[in-house]
């Protein structure tokens, strides 16, 4: 099999993560399985962790894709801890970073210019973030 053949079968991984202490994480699991059954391969973190335990996730898992569930209002502290996390471990370049949740159109821009990928919303729909993410994912 050669080098490109094998690129073009490798699975794109992607955690999903649900930081700090937001306990809504029904989109997340919604999310973490239609990124399965996409064909992605795909790791929950569970509630309430810390951008530190993110970050470490990303790094050990070597995902492609870290995506961040907020619905708490607290985006503008915990996503650039993990951004900053992922610069220290040198693991920032190769991995597509997406939020999903509420983010008011305020916060966007400066999300994005800290590293944030993309941002999904309420209204965003599974089709269009797979297509995203398919589109957009480091090859590694």
């Amino acid at each position: 099999m050669s080098v490109e053949q094998e690129q073009a079968e490798r699975t794109i991984r992607c955690l999903v993560a649900k930081v700090g202490l937001d306990g809504h994480d029904r989109g997340a699991h919604v999310i973490a399985r239609a990124l399965r059954d996409a064909g992605f391969e795909v790791i929950y973190s569970g509630l309430h962790r810390s951008p530190d335990e993110v970050v470490q996730a990303a790094v050990q898992e070597d995902v492609d894709v870290v995506g961040i569930s907020i619905l708490s209002g607290a985006h503008n502290t915990l996503v650039p801890k993990i951004l900053d996390g992922l610069r220290e471990y040198d693991a920032f370049d190769d991995r597509l970073v997406l939020v999903g949740g509420i983010v008011p159109d305020d916060d966007k821009a400066e999300l994005r210019e800290q590293g944030v990928d993309e941002i999904f919303g309420p209204g965003a729909s599974m089709e269009e973030m797979i297509t995203y993410i398919r589109e957009h994912a480091p090859e590694r």
